[in-house]
């Protein structure tokens, strides 16, 4: 896949992010927001099955996920404190303000992997560009969270 074509699939992929937090606090507020979390990680477990199942490699070698290092084995902890604390703060700062500060921590956060080259991330240094850029992503925050 190209860049251009990876940077739209991205894009396109981040709006429906945008959907999923009211979707999963209308829910949180129907059935609980533990039970919440919960069932959308069970649905997403089911698609995910089905897709397994028909891709090519099925399976393949997940019955070697106990030989990778125990911290490869956490994305799924981070994507349900992710969901949860999501579907939680959606009704304090709309589905907006969510988005923002997600983008936010995750730019922050990459920038100091990149850096650090953590979980053997090539390591890419920190620019004045970069800290501009995250600067002026924290000013859009505050723009889009203040009341």
């Amino acid at each position: 896949m190209g860049r251009d074509a990876a940077v739209l699939l991205t894009a396109a992929v981040g709006g429906l992010i945008a959907l999923q937090a009211p979707i999963n606090s209308h829910l949180g507020k129907a059935i609980g927001d533990v039970q919440s979390a919960f069932l959308s990680f069970a649905i997403g477990t089911a698609v995910l099955l089905a897709i397994v199942l028909v891709a090519k490699g099925g399976l393949g070698q997940v019955s070697d996920a106990g030989t990778v290092p125990w911290y490869y084995l956490t994305g799924g902890v981070l994507g349900a404190v992710y969901v949860l604390s999501v579907l939680v703060t959606v009704r304090t700062l709309g589905a907006g303000g969510v988005t923002a500060a997600t983008i936010a921590g995750q730019l922050t956060l990459s920038v100091i992997v990149d850096q650090l080259g953590i979980l053997g991330v090539e390591k890419q240094p920190v620019t004045m560009m970069k800290l501009v850029g995250i600067g002026l992503l924290a000013a859009g925050v505050y723009l889009v969270v203040r009341d």
